[in-house]
């Protein structure tokens, strides 16, 4: 599949990048997205919920009263759970929520994502550019002659760009990702994926090297 590659003020430069048929022109498996974004999503709770039980409350262990002849019911002492201040029943614990994924199948759930992406026309490429110092007046300037200022967009670099990660920090829905760092939730969470040119060939060895196909 070719794209035509722009320069950051939005003019096609007369080449046009070839995306890696198969990362980006698989046919999409809905279920392994599903599971690649399942587990994100999993690993991104911290687990660390807790409630105090019955055993855990501050509380005296004496009997309320005796067991009979009273008329109430029984309650046994003042950490019982029917009480104000008594413990929780079942209470949540701290727990790990995080999944594992086979390598195949991850794979296959990124070139899912990327395929449908390139489908949908929401891929572009830029020619490679970088800044001197963290600009951000000069992102949004980029962003608006991509026509990328009202929309979620992730720029693809092949390595990491601390310049340009300062730059797009502090404007909303524009990130800045490594190659190698970009999940299958990235990718569907934005509307226009930013692919610098020479970051496809690190997409081609991250994601394309050892894919294997389904079919």
């Amino acid at each position: 599949m070719k794209v035509d590659v722009v320069t950051i003020q939005g003019e096609k430069t007369g080449r046009q990048a070839d995306l890696p048929q198969e990362a980006f022109g698989v046919e999409p498996n809905e279920h392994a997205v599903y599971l690649a974004v399942k587990q994100y999503l999993a690993n991104q709770r911290q687990g660390t919920h807790k409630a105090k039980e019955r055993g855990e409350v501050a509380g005296s262990t004496r009997k309320l009263h005796r067991q009979k002849g009273t008329g109430g019911s029984r309650k046994g002492d003042i950490k019982n759970p029917i009480f104000r201040g008594g413990g929780r029943v079942f209470g949540p614990r701290p727990r790990t929520y995080s999944l594992r994924l086979n390598k195949k199948v991850k794979r296959l759930a990124r070139a899912s994502a990327l395929s449908a992406k390139a489908q949908a026309g929401e891929i572009l490429v830029i020619e490679d550019f970088s800044f001197d110092a963290p600009r951000t007046k000069a992102y949004m300037d980029m962003l608006r002659s991509l026509e990328l200022e009202a929309k979620k967009s992730i720029l693809v670099t092949p390595e990491t760009e601390r310049e340009l990660f300062l730059s797009s920090r502090n404007i909303p829905n524009a990130h800045v990702l490594r190659a190698g760092d970009l999940s299958v939730y990235d990718i569907l969470n934005a509307d226009t994926l930013v692919f610098a040119e020479s970051a496809l060939d690190k997409v081609k060895e991250t994601f394309v090297n050892g894919f294997v196909s389904t079919e």
